[in-house]
């Protein structure tokens, strides 16, 4: 074989796995549909790659029809995803079939200190490993999601204030430290736009926008299935455009932004008198369950959220808008509301109406796509038996917004 033909043989065998790991695992028939090479030239490489050990062969029903799926070996790794809320902390193992393998939530107090959260994901991560018989050198890599956005250069936070106590830590050196493995971190809105396109929801678009409506609100933009997060990390920050001149101070030190209409404050602050005093959770959970009040104030957040989004709509002219977050959890008392203030501003619903669709992956989104962030950042070498990094050493950073 002359140079030039092994060079091409190279590079279409990297564009399928590197295809194969962004969505976990697909047909024969969707590989070539996905990457533009030749039936043939697929089922051959496909053929090298198994019998190298690279990739695995599974049996699938999901079209209607039996066909083989190809997935990336369980040798080649572990990733491990952690999702930092304001009052939760998740980690999740998962393969390069985007597969959990381990999956735990822990609480965490309100104003949560970085290094006693940091602490205890490390030490979870620890757990997870040897409770399904693994260790941190079966690890390529960790991924990290945080609610605020995330400067690629510094691997900090990009705006002061958003989580107290965490403005000058870089993330991925203290983690990368405890672990020593190579760790990335990203805004979790970011990562849940990253996870529906590549395995969720927006899996079928190019473009894309994720919304985030939770304890805060964000955005991930996809643009021709990259990510976009801007000069400094704060691309998609919704939460902190301004939608009330005479509103109240948001935590960022602006007055009136989205956060102070839609964060959870302002969710159940006009529910106290008639309700008492309600988590974010209980007010999911009771308009669940019909409470007319408690619908309502998630209603009119659907609607702030919505004129908001329209405005970024129109910016970025995305094929769908995925809807995540805890307030998400409340269907269609949320999503209508978004759906009509998005339809009645942006002005290519004349050609097409906009999707507006839930989250596939629910509250799994941003962890999964930590996962993602991990698989994204390590690239598998086909011509050798072996893992390469992207990046030169372990203490690594991805930049954020939303």
């Amino acid at each position: 074989m002359s140079g030039s033909q092994s060079s091409l043989r190279e590079a279409n065998r990297a564009l399928i796995v590197e295809t194969v790991k962004r969505h976990g695992g697909l047909t024969q028939v969707e590989l070539a549909a996905a990457t533009g090479l030749s039936a043939a030239t697929v089922s051959t490489i496909v053929k090298e790659l198994l019998g190298g050990g690279f990739v695995d062969i599974q049996v699938t029903t999901r079209s209607g029809r039996r066909a083989q799926l190809v997935t990336l070996a369980r040798r080649v790794g572990l990733a491990v995803g952690i999702q930092v809320g304001h009052r939760h902390l998740r980690v999740v193992l998962g393969d390069f079939t985007h597969e959990v393998v381990a999956d735990q939530t822990l609480p965490l107090p309100t104003d949560h200190r970085s290094d006693t959260t940091l602490d205890r994901a490390a030490l979870l991560v620890i757990e997870l490993l040897e409770r399904v018989g693994s260790s941190i050198d079966e690890v390529v890599g960790i991924g990290i999601g945080v609610p605020a956005p995330v400067d690629e250069g510094t691997g900090m936070l990009s705006v002061r204030g958003l989580m107290r106590g965490w403005d000058e830590v870089h993330i991925a050196h203290v983690m990368a430290k405890r672990l020593a493995r190579p760790v990335y971190v990203d805004n979790d809105a970011n990562l849940g736009a990253l996870a529906e396109s590549a395995v969720g929801a927006a899996r079928e678009y190019r473009d894309s926008v994720y919304v985030r409506a939770s304890y805060g609100t964000g955005a991930g933009i996809v643009i021709n299935g990259n990510v976009h997060r801007g000069f400094a990390g704060t691309a998609g920050e919704i939460g902190h455009v301004p939608v009330d001149p005479q509103g109240d101070i948001c935590r960022c030190g602006s007055r009136g932004c989205l956060d102070t209409v839609v964060g959870a404050r302002a969710l159940v602050e006009p529910l106290r008198a008639s309700h008492g005093n309600l988590t974010l959770r209980d007010v999911v959970q009771r308009a669940n369950a019909g409470d007319p009040g408690c619908a309502q104030v998630i209603q009119d957040a659907g609607s702030s959220i919505g004129a908001v989004v329209s405005a970024l709509a129109m910016a970025v002219n995305p094929q769908c808008i995925v809807v995540g977050g805890e307030l998400a959890e409340t269907g269609e008392v949320l999503l209508a509301p978004m759906r009509d203030a998005i339809r009645r501003r942006v002005l290519l619903n004349q050609i097409a109406p906009l999707e507006v669709v839930p989250a596939e992956l629910g509250s799994a989104a941003e962890v999964m796509g930590a996962l993602g962030l991990v698989l994204q950042s390590t690239d598998v070498d086909v011509t050798r038996d072996e893992l390469v990094e992207d990046h030169d050493g372990p203490a690594l950073a991805s930049g954020a917004g939303g």
